[in-house]
């Protein structure tokens, strides 16, 4: 007669294993490396989370940090616009004055021209003015008019000057 069956030394045996490993403690073991794992596994979450928050916060900052960076990029576009505009109008107004200048330099030599013209026909018409009259002169007045006329002139000298 057997004493055990086969089923009940199999219990017995996964009986006595169970108590063996009870008594080295090992199910303490493996929910202490467990809770360790969990513990990890929760650290690391924590962490993935505060480095998440820190990125949003950094992505943030830098959309903020670009947002200003095109508003100051639009308004030194728009200083330089209206620098260039002020440039363009001040060398159209620079230019304007410059052709102004050059016409009234033009006028003022057509000016000079015209009276050095105008002086060049005085004086020939003034020679030619002389010369017809010293031809009258010459052709109309005697010896004894023309010595009336030096006296006339010197007794007119004397009062003058005398």
């Amino acid at each position: 007669m057997e004493w055990f069956t086969a089923t009940e030394v199999a219990f017995l045996g996964l009986a006595l294993f169970i108590a063996l490993l009870v008594y080295l403690k090992v199910p303490a073991m493996v929910l202490g490396m467990l809770d360790k794992r969990s513990q990890a596994i929760a650290d690391e979450l924590h962490e993935a989370r505060r480095l998440r928050e820190e990125a949003e916060r950094l992505l943030a900052e830098y959309e903020t940090k670009r947002a200003a960076a095109e508003t100051e990029a639009k308004a030194i576009v728009d200083a330089a616009k209206e620098q260039a505009a002020a440039v363009a109008e001040e060398t159209r107004q620079s230019m304007l004055a410059a052709m102004a200048r050059r016409e009234k330099q033009a006028e003022d030599r057509i000016a000079s021209a015209e009276t050095k013209a105008a002086d060049e026909v005085r004086a020939a018409a003034a020679e030619a003015a002389i010369a017809a009259a010293e031809r009258l002169l010459h052709e109309r007045i005697d010896d004894q008019a023309q010595a009336a006329l030096v006296r006339e002139g010197a007794g007119e000298l004397a009062r003058k000057f005398g």
